[in-house]
């Protein structure tokens, strides 16, 4: 029998399409994690807001509501 034809030549290229989409689909969904990581440190990712640290820190307790609102008018205008 040829040998190209257990390569998958005997059935119309059979499984050779197969290791190279898996491959393509590993480095889109790489790609995609560092691309698109929000709110997280490292490559791709980003600084936290300032809205952001200021919602933790209340939600912490570390602010009283007073404190909050001033800081959050501030920082909307």
């Amino acid at each position: 029998m040829d040998p190209y034809y257990w390569w998958g030549w005997g059935h119309g290229f059979g499984w050779m399409w197969f290791f190279p989409l898996v491959f393509l689909a590993v480095c889109l969904l790489f790609m995609s994690g560092m691309f698109f990581r929000k709110g997280r440190m490292g490559p791709g990712g980003g600084e936290e807001s300032a809205r952001a640290i200021l919602d933790r820190r209340y939600a912490k307790g570390e602010i009283n509501k007073q404190q909050y609102e001033e800081m959050k008018h501030a920082l909307e205008a």
